[in-house]
């Protein structure tokens, strides 16, 4: 019923027509502020897929490491128990160290990886090698993958067979010798295979190579490795895997999940959607001061409507509702609209791409967006917030009104 009289009152004609035009100002304040929150997010959501699928190149869903120190031990029964576990797909032994690599004067400082040859299996870098082909060599006749930023810092062609580069790794247990620092480094010559390219993080500071190498350049035996990389099938419980893990290789071994692997990277993406959410629901507010100004000129307007109800038997609270149910419909007119202008504009993005990112250097070529539901039920949120709040003064002084029939 309260809606009935809001209607009424939102349609029927005023005396001042600035009641009108400011009314009309506050649906549109709310659909500039809906749509821009909604296209907005979709935007950050689209990015932030992005990036995990980037991410998700590289890292791998699950990963064990050792909980203290650089290596843990993996017995051949560990490695068959881990197998049998439900849900998992493949795994990787890798070994990761960082090193000095030098072609003629240029150096770099990169992280060299060992991988085995199920690596292929767990992630997808096989598909980002841009030059050259994804050849890993063997333990006496190494080949490197090189980041594309390292390829550049390194000034050479890696899918070209001209000189190796040397890669200085620290001797393991070797101390610091003051007058021969040399001493503590181990060299050895790497011939490139070809190059990457995924994301800028791994470009500047990786190299891909196999793991028989490594651990032979780092005199491990032969069941010590720095971590394994695992795939689960879709579908699959990775908590009950993780859980399963942990259970099987207890305290000395840390199970990390894909967002643990990158958990300051995800943190700061949610804090950043969180912020943006705040500052353009600033928009909102402004349609709440719009608001407000409409509603306290329509209770103005509506005074001898009010007596009437009153005489009639209308409670202060009826009053004050009818009220505030104009708020919400001001409110939820602007909403829709701005819903579907929202819908609209993020369908037309990914239909046609229309707004292009600029220069050449990005993954892709145009704003990417993505569509969630728990965004349109914040702002829903938001906006029905937002709407009580403007409404419940004037409402209140509707309901005080004590002016009589004249």
């Amino acid at each position: 019923m309260n809606f009935l009289f809001a209607w009424r009152y939102f349609k029927s004609k005023k005396s001042t027509n600035a009641i009108n035009i400011i009314a009309w100002v506050s649906v549109v304040a709310v659909v500039v502020g809906t749509a821009s929150l909604i296209v907005v997010l979709s935007v950050f959501n689209g990015f932030e897929d992005l990036v995990k699928s980037l991410y998700a190149t590289f890292y791998t869903e699950l990963k064990i490491v050792p909980a203290e120190g650089k290596l843990l031990r993996l017995t051949p029964q560990q490695e068959t128990a881990i197998a049998r576990i439900p849900g998992i797909k493949a795994r990787s032994k890798v070994v990761e160290e960082k090193a000095l690599l030098q072609n003629g004067e240029a150096q770099t400082i990169v992280y060299l990886k060992g991988v085995d040859s199920q690596y292929t299996s767990v992630t997808t870098m096989a598909d980002y090698v841009k030059v050259g082909e994804f050849n890993l060599g063997t333990a006496d006749q190494p080949r490197a993958i090189l980041g594309v930023g390292v390829e550049s810092a390194l000034g050479l062609w890696s899918d070209r067979e001209l000189l190796p580069v040397t890669a200085y790794l620290p001797k393991r247990g070797a101390g610091i010798n003051v007058s021969d620092p040399m001493s503590a480094l181990i060299a050895e010559n790497l011939r490139t295979a070809g190059a990457f390219a995924v994301q800028q993080e791994f470009d500047n500071k990786y190299v891909l190579t196999n793991l028989d190498f490594m651990k032979r350049l780092l005199s491990l035996e032969p069941d010590v490795y720095g971590g394994v990389e695992i795939a689960l099938q879709p579908g699959a419980d990775e908590k009950d895997i993780i859980q399963n893990l942990e259970k099987l290789l207890g305290k000395n071994y840390t199970v990390l999940s894909r967002y643990q692997q990158n958990q300051g990277l995800y943190s700061v993406m949610q804090m950043e959607k969180w912020v943006i959410y705040i500052l353009l629901s600033l928009i909102l507010v402004v349609a709440a001061f719009t608001m407000i100004g409409s509603l306290t000129m329509l209770v103005l307007e509506k005074q001898k409507d009010i007596q009437v109800l009153k005489a009639m038997g209308a409670s202060s609270g009826r009053i004050q509702g009818i009220f505030i149910s104009e708020g919400f419909l001001l409110a939820g007119i602007g909403a829709g609209v701005g819903m579907a202008l929202a819908l609209l504009i993020c369908w037309a993005q990914q239909k046609f791409e229309l707004i292009k990112l600029e220069g050449g250097s990005f993954v892709i070529n145009h704003y990417p967006v993505k569509l969630m539901w728990p965004d349109f039920l914040l702002v829903s949120a938001t906006v029905v917030l937002v709407a009580f709040l403007a409404s419940w003064l004037p409402a209140r002084k509707a309901a005080a009104s004590n002016m009589e029939l004249g």
